[in-house]
């Protein structure tokens, strides 16, 4: 079955190698305080630099989840408040989310079609860290590189946080535009789900050092001290390290992976503009994501759909949120071949105008 699902996603058909190799050579078995283990997580973090452009001078972490990045973020880097300013469901979870650690945190919603206006934002004095979705996999958006370098030289004081969970390992991030980055490995890494990666920069370690919270198992200090010895605070995922080292090795440069995807959006796009059963959710083209594309129609006419593509033997995206029942999503990740979406693309011209 193809799988179009954005998360989580395809995962490369390689991993079906790596699976048996991990068992092989004894990597489900290898203690994580081994100096074994210990190789393997320094060979990956340099591997991380290398394909994916991280900075030298940025700090690079194994955690469980994107999700868990939001807490690590509200219990280490912030003492009394955040701001968050979001435009669909997941950046409005994480505001949700850190309320119940930090209840002064507040945010401000904009209009899914408009870019962020950095230059008019508002954003209260005593907030200590600026939390960005870069890309909303709810609705299909994205905030341009310009946009979050604007947020960072205009608000120096703060820290800048960004959700990356759809982006990371598929779109040439800009990292040193912003202090935290951090995804899940189930859509653009192409890896089963069950790992997360946090990257900070020095600023952030700075923060987190002053702060000196280390009143959790996944406190930033404690996930610091011990990845300084190439460690993790906890038993990590050792399946999901090895896959994404053996995963990162065979992989192209990140500029070239990013590419290939927005062309490969931009082509869907014009195709799904054809159709007149549906509507693009997204209807300025600046804000629209190239890794999850979000498409509107009929109640109706979109749970019918998706009941024929699985008997076509293709998964597409449910929609999200506000927009659950009225729109399905398409997932164009690193993981996917142009073939797929040819196949994809004959599914809806031939039964659907």
């Amino acid at each position: 079955m193809l799988t179009f699902y954005p998360g989580p996603a395809k995962v490369y058909p390689e991993v079906r190698d790596y699976l048996t190799q991990a068992y092989d050579e004894g990597i489900l078995s290898i203690p994580h305080r081994s100096d074994r283990f210990v190789h393997l997580t320094k060979s990956l973090v340099a591997l991380l630099r290398k394909k994916l452009n991280i900075p030298q001078d940025y700090y690079i972490y194994f955690v469980s989840s994107a999700t868990e990045c939001w807490e690590i973020i509200a219990q280490s880097l912030t003492r009394h408040k955040s701001y968050h300013l979001y435009n669909g469901a997941f950046g409005e979870k994480w505001l949700d989310y850190v309320k119940k650690i930090k209840p002064k945190s507040a945010g401000t919603k904009w209009d899914l079609n408009e870019e962020l206006n950095v230059p008019d934002l508002v954003v209260e004095d005593d907030a200590e860290i600026i939390c960005i979705t870069q890309n909303e996999t709810s609705n299909g958006t994205q905030i341009k590189e310009n946009t979050i370098l604007n947020l960072f030289n205009r608000f120096r004081d703060q820290l800048i946080a960004v959700d990356a969970t759809s982006s990371m390992a598929g779109m040439a991030l800009k990292y040193i535009k912003a202090d935290i980055w951090f995804a899940s490995v189930q859509k653009c890494f192409g890896l089963p789900a069950g790992l997360g990666i946090l990257v900070c920069s020095p600023r952030t370690i700075f923060r987190a050092k002053e702060i000196k919270e280390k009143g959790h198992y996944n406190s930033l200090v404690t996930l610091y001290e011990k990845m300084l010895n190439y460690q993790t605070s906890i038993t990590p995922n050792v399946l999901d390290v090895y896959l994404m080292y053996k995963v990162m090795e065979e992989r192209e440069a990140i500029k070239t992976i990013d590419q290939h995807l927005v062309k490969r959006a931009q082509d869907f796009y014009q195709f799904l503009e054809e159709l007149t059963d549906f509507q693009l959710l997204i209807t300025n083209p600046e804000v629209r994501s190239a890794t999850v594309i979000a498409v509107e129609g009929k109640e109706k006419v979109i749970d019918e759909l998706k009941k024929n593509a699985l008997r076509s033997d293709i998964m597409l995206g449910n929609g999200y949120g506000a927009w659950a029942k009225n729109t399905f999503r398409i997932a164009n990740f690193p993981a996917h071949t142009d073939e797929e979406f040819d196949t994809l693309k004959h599914f809806l011209r031939t039964n659907y105008q």
